[in-house]
């Protein structure tokens, strides 16, 4: 897949709410090259007075077609995500520029054999969905594993794609962890409460199995994992790490 990062103009073709607080946005942008799960875009969005605001969203989609899906999270304080969450319409116009990022990344096939583990926190899901998206789409049976710290079920994105993947006992199923931190459902492996070191060596693989780890959400979040990460043996080398904040 040939990548070229360019600004191009992206028309809205569909848009459904994917949790009280978040929005996903199928934009059509003609002459997009395609893009690698886990990767983004930058948004600009220009008012009529020409005041111009960017923002990067991580894509949930991957491959070669012509259009691409977000999945966008209201930050009360944002200056972009409210628009997108409250207000764009099925037709409206803005400018994207990507695909971009290079490290953050997993392709299918790649033939390294490593297990893949995915912690994302809140909307830091929206890159590892598209991960194991990928992994479902090529048919790939790499090993997955996928521990999600959300507030409550209300707040978990794509949740009938990640309860199939929980209930496929097959080489096609990920195994998925979710920690509730605020109210977990009736019948909840576990009660709610934050995330914490135990937990997290308890739902992880372990460093000698030598996974590939990624780690997606808000900038303490990642760095409290991180860290626990690194006590628990993992090689700074195998982490690969995106950060989030106000958007």
């Amino acid at each position: 897949m040939t990548v070229h990062a360019a600004w191009y103009v992206a028309a809205v073709t569909a848009t459904a709410q994917e949790t009280p607080n978040a929005r996903r946005i199928t934009l059509d942008i003609p002459g997009w090259p395609g893009n690698v799960a886990g990767q983004h875009v930058d948004i600009r969005l220009t008012a009529e007075n020409g005041y111009q605001a960017s923002r990067s969203y991580s894509i949930a989609s991957s491959g070669e077609a012509p259009s691409i899906e977000l999945a966008v999270d209201r930050v009360a304080s944002g200056e972009v995500s409210p628009y997108l969450v409250d207000d764009l319409m099925v037709g409206d116009r803005f400018e994207v520029r990507g695909p971009l990022g290079g490290w953050f990344i997993w392709k299918p096939g790649d033939g390294s054999a490593r297990p893949v583990q995915l912690i994302a926190g809140g909307s830091g899901i929206v890159p590892l969905a598209s991960m194991v998206r990928a992994r479902r789409a090529a048919n790939d049976t790499t090993s997955f594993r996928l521990l999600y710290a959300v507030r409550t079920p209300e707040d978990v994105f794509f949740r009938a794609e990640l309860e199939r993947e929980r209930t496929d006992s097959g080489p096609g199923g990920v195994r998925v962890d979710f920690v509730f931190s605020r109210s977990a459902p009736a019948g909840a492996e576990r009660s709610a409460g934050r995330l914490t070191r135990e937990l997290l060596a308890e739902l992880v693989l372990p460093a000698a199995s030598n996974p590939l780890v990624y780690v997606c959400g808000s900038t303490p979040f990642v760095e409290q994992v991180l860290a626990w990460l690194k006590q628990l043996g993992h090689q700074v080398d195998d982490v690969r790490a995106e950060r989030f904040g106000g958007a």
